[in-house]
């Protein structure tokens, strides 16, 4: 079995929708796009979700690495 480590997981991400929470309890779903080596996150078609539904469409958004608690694939 090959290893994966976290940067594997996030290039896998690129281009793919996922969910992203944030502390306070902030998600959003969208294409992640890009990453840096902080985990800043940049979404394209960024929606603000509110209990699983969309409460608001952003467009671009950068979310700042030190806020991310999870990226999941959506």
């Amino acid at each position: 079995m090959t290893e994966r480590r976290p940067f594997d997981v996030l290039n896998a991400a690129l281009n793919n929708t996922v969910v992203i929470g944030l502390k306070g309890g902030v998600t959003f779903r969208g294409v992640m796009v890009a990453y840096d080596v902080h985990m800043n996150i940049v979404l394209e078609k960024a929606e603000l979700l509110v209990n699983d539904e969309v409460k608001k469409g952003i467009g671009t958004a950068l979310l700042r690495g030190d806020s991310v608690i999870y990226i999941s694939p959506s």
